[in-house]
């Protein structure tokens, strides 16, 4: 059975947000709101929930799952960062962008695109996210929340709990989030726009 807890739409409980990091530190696949849409979430070293995304998601090995990071300093750690990338990511964050950049070392196989050996990253504008990241003292490895055949990312988080009940372990449920997914940028060797989001392509300077 999946729980939920209720979180304060502008100021989230921080008793909530701790019991959802202790489910994260025991291997739990949570559901969370972001600043695009609601969200998967689990630790980086938890190969089972990885595993359970993929199946929820019917994903295949050439998926490009998505670090959740604080901030810029944390995505060098996970991520080579050229100085023109570098400027740009300072452009978009905190903010509904995914960066495609190369892995480094620090970043498990599995959850590498198996033949380009990149990552999705992004660090969202959202205080549950940010309280999130902050108690974990950690990244966190994210997929939207959308399931196969849907047109639409799962919104309400009551809909979530109840089509993903014991699927999920926990859900987070600050109110219905946007439809709207984030942008994503690949930046391995120049910009090319994979998805067009919810974060302004014109407000970094691109045209697409």
């Amino acid at each position: 059975m999946t729980d939920v807890l209720y979180l304060h739409p502008d100021n989230p409980q921080v008793r909530f947000v701790r019991q959802a990091v202790a489910a994260l530190q025991k291997g739990a696949l949570i559901a969370y709101p972001t600043d695009s849409c609601y969200a998967f979430g689990w630790r980086l070293e938890d190969k089972s929930a990885m595993e359970r995304v993929a199946r929820l998601r019917a994903f295949d090995k050439r998926h490009h799952y998505t670090l959740v990071c604080r901030d810029l300093a944390e995505i060098a750690k996970y991520a080579r960062v050229e100085n023109w990338q570098y400027r740009l990511l300072k452009l978009a964050t905190p903010g509904p962008y995914t960066f495609i950049l190369e892995a480094t070392k620090e970043v498990p196989k599995r959850l590498m695109n198996e033949k380009r050996r990149t990552l999705g990253l992004r660090v969202p504008d959202h205080p549950v996210v940010a309280m999130l990241l902050e108690e974990l003292g950690e990244p966190i490895m994210s997929s939207t929340l959308a399931l196969p055949g849907d047109e639409f990312p799962l919104s309400d988080p009551t809909e979530i709990a109840d089509r993903l009940d014991g699927q999920v372990d926990l859900v987070l449920d600050n109110g219905v989030c946007g439809l709207e997914p984030t942008t994503v940028l690949d930046l391995v060797g120049g910009v090319s726009v994979v998805r067009r989001g919810k974060g302004d392509l014109k407000a970094l300077g691109i045209e697409a």
